[in-house]
């Protein structure tokens, strides 16, 4: 008896330990897979074919990353738009619709290809907790050009975590337009193992595991690097959060928990839930104008604050 009591405490012991072994590296796996490289997009998108004349740009950020950027001037500009695309897509070119439609209202631009994508050097993706560094080249950049003139940063996906970081991080970022973006990888991660038929107490427990991998991988003092915390210092700036209800890619419990992380004081940070699966929210992400409601959301919370 004695003895099958001792089997049945190694067994449980090795199952327990190859669970936790498997859980431990299952991040390592579906993570590194997609980060560890330069990001090449298939689709590009070039400014001739919105009429547009810009000016190309090569920003380097304080970590030594040479990032490719296009500049779209307009004469007396009310802002300045920072564009950030995604992970995987939208790359940043996307936006020239977007620049186009604002330029008519008094919007320059300026588009940023983040580190490790497109023409921009690098092969690591670090998942928001050092992109806002990007946005600060490009901060700094404009800064010095037009003193005085209001930054925002608008990002989609990545580039919406991108921006939401750099708002917490750095005062001197005007406002912030987020599309899409995840309240931190690890809340993403959870979720997308949960709505790939995972039980959800596995996705619950895998959590503090991805945690755990971002945190060896990226540094333990960049934790608090991510939208549900950062979005806590936005303080008195404008933000406009913006997410589909049914988003197959970033589910919209990612915004809901970045709403609950928002101080219930702050009156100026905007939420829209809109209707649909659409992962960019815009109906025609490539031409905003084609969906008067999308554009129309955007345009009324700049002119309000800018």
């Amino acid at each position: 008896m004695g003895r099958m009591k001792l089997l049945i405490v190694v067994a449980t012991f090795v199952v327990l330990s190859g669970s936790v072994a498997i859980l431990a590296f299952l991040p390592h796996l579906a993570t590194g897979s997609v980060i560890n490289k330069h990001i090449a997009f298939e689709t590009t998108y070039d400014p001739i074919d919105w009429g547009l004349d810009v000016k190309p740009l090569s920003l380097i950020t304080v970590d030594g990353y040479h990032l490719a950027a296009w500049e779209l001037e307009v004469d007396n500009p009310r802002a300045t738009m920072v564009f950030l695309g995604g992970l995987t897509h939208p790359p940043v070119s996307a936006f020239w619709g977007h620049a186009q439609v604002l330029a008519d209202y008094g919007y320059s631009s300026l588009l940023i290809e983040l580190r490790s994508h497109g023409e921009s050097s690098g092969e690591q993706v670090y998942l928001g907790y050092a992109e806002h560094l990007d946005v600060l080249a490009g901060l700094e950049y404009l800064k010095k050009q037009k003193p005085g003139l209001p930054v925002i940063a608008f990002g989609a996906d990545l580039g919406g975590v991108a921006a939401i970081n750099a708002a917490g991080l750095y005062p001197d970022l005007d406002g912030v337009i987020s599309i899409g973006a995840f309240s931190s990888w690890a809340d993403l991660f959870g979720d997308n193992l949960y709505f790939s038929g995972a039980p959800l107490a596995l996705a619950v427990v895998e959590k503090p595991f991805v945690s755990l991998y971002t945190s060896f991988k990226f540094g333990f003092s960049n934790s608090s690097l991510n939208p549900k915390k950062q979005i806590k210092n936005v303080g008195d700036r404008p933000a406009l959060l913006m997410h589909s209800k049914d988003d197959q890619f970033v589910s919209v419990l990612n915004l809901e928990r970045i709403m609950e992380s928002t101080p219930r004081s702050v009156d100026n940070v905007e939420f829209w839930i809109r209707e649909g699966e659409e992962h960019l929210v815009a109906k025609d992400f490539l031409n905003p104008t084609n969906d008067p409601e999308y554009i129309g959301k955007i345009l009324t919370f700049l002119t309000t604050y800018f």
